[in-house]
């Protein structure tokens, strides 16, 4: 009996041992060996390469912003809508349309009194002064022909142009002279609404000028909603791009449509990504032309009472150059970092404290922008909690062998 009562204890001073050893193993490993739905707060804060706010060690790699009431001020509100170039230039006057390459046209002469070129002297019932041609297409050459005028350049030219020309050719041939042209069927100076309109088309662009809304209206509006539409205009070989609400809210932005142009409209749903302790996790619509960090919480759920670290909420974002810099930030820290993105843009982390009273306050005026990335932090009691629940998982399979080796 002493024997077996020995061999009992050595089993389990070794199963003590090796529980120990394990244990002492998984400490080590830190929160890098426990599950997680994502890097811990203290990572981020310690890895920062830049901080506004509470000071932390600088590392590499992107800028963490503490949300204040001074850093809502330096990065402004709703922003989303200038996220767009402008279509530049302002409004401006309309376009001059001339004449093209498929256009088709019709002359009419008058004269002042019976007897001319064109006007028998025995007038009869004719009710005026005047001679129509027929409807002729501007071909290829450019030219139009008129009789005893000859071949007149239409390509390039207006109306009156053309008209003005007519009559210096005629007179000193017809009895004072005037000239009409009308377009009879309107090809070359066409524009294009493409995309997300009801009914898309080319649409001749009037004589009085057509905005961008008019030619949008002329397709039968817009499919979707207007916070989630945007506009792209490509003229002569260039584009820009400005969300619909802009050209309703900015006249300067409604400029007018030329000749050639081509509209696309397209939808584009605006979106946030939500992970880590919040209620749920996964890809969140934004609903409406602008949802602000309190807002964001509640769709992906809130934070989770049972998990979540109130005082680690983030947001990641891509953010303009100039906002960091309104903020005091030398951006030039993150060059290299700004070549893996975009030049005017940096990898930038806002913090939001929810353990502080007014943040719910702070965090209404804080706008999402579609592509942020909330992130809930685990509380560090979740983390030792995982770490016991590790432990008893690898050291119960170790005692229940020494255990049967004693009995």
């Amino acid at each position: 009996m002493a024997a077996a009562h020995s061999f009992g204890d050595g089993a389990m001073k070794l199963a003590a041992r090796i529980g120990l050893g394990v244990a002492s193993l998984a400490l080590l490993a830190g929160c890098t060996s426990l599950p997680n739905a994502g890097p811990h707060d203290e990572a981020i804060r310690t890895q920062a390469s830049l901080t506004v706010g509470k000071k932390q060690p600088v590392a590499y790699g992107y800028a963490l912003v503490d949300l204040s009431d001074d850093v809502l001020q330096a990065i402004g509100g709703e922003r989303r809508d200038d996220t767009f170039k402008s279509f530049g230039g302002g409004r401006g006057g309309a376009p001059t349309i001339t004449l093209g390459v498929g256009d088709v046209v019709q002359i009419t002469v008058y004269e002042s009194q019976p007897g001319g070129l064109f006007i028998p002297a025995e007038a009869g019932s004719r009710p005026g002064n005047y001679v129509t041609f027929p409807p002729q297409t501007i071909g290829k050459t450019g030219y139009i022909t008129v009789p005893y005028a000859g071949s007149v350049r239409a390509v390039g030219r207006s109306q009156s142009d053309i008209e003005a020309d007519i009559v210096s050719r005629l007179v000193d041939r017809a009895i004072e002279p005037q000239v009409t042209l009308s377009v009879v069927e309107q090809k070359a100076a066409n524009a294009s609404v493409v995309g997300s309109v009801n009914t898309p088309n080319a649409f001749a662009v009037s004589q009085g000028g057509d905005t961008i809304l008019d030619m949008i209206a002329r397709a039968g509006g817009i499919k979707g909603e207007p916070y989630e539409t945007y506009v792209t205009l490509q003229r002569r070989g260039k584009s820009a791009t400005v969300a619909f609400n802009t050209l309703i809210a900015k006249p300067s932005e409604n400029i007018y449509t030329a000749p050639g142009d081509t509209i696309y409209v397209y939808g584009e749903q605006k979106v946030f990504m939500g992970f880590g302790a919040s209620g749920q996790v996964g890809r969140f619509p934004f609903g409406r032309k602008n949802l602000n960090l309190t807002e964001a919480v509640g769709l992906a759920g809130g934070l989770l009472d049972n998990r979540a670290d109130p005082g680690a909420v983030f947001i990641y974002r891509m953010e303009e150059m100039s906002v960091l810099e309104r903020l005091g930030i030398d951006v030039s820290r993150l060059a290299r970092s700004e070549e893996k993105f975009s030049i005017a843009k940096v990898p930038t982390i806002y913090q939001a404290n929810f353990r502080r009273p007014e943040i719910f306050f702070l965090a209404q005026r804080f706008f999402m922008e579609p592509g942020d990335v909330l992130y809930v932090s685990n509380a560090d009691s979740v983390e030792f909690t995982k770490a016991l629940e590790v432990l008893g998982t690898v050291t119960a399979p170790v005692v229940s062998v020494a255990n049967a080796v004693t009995n």
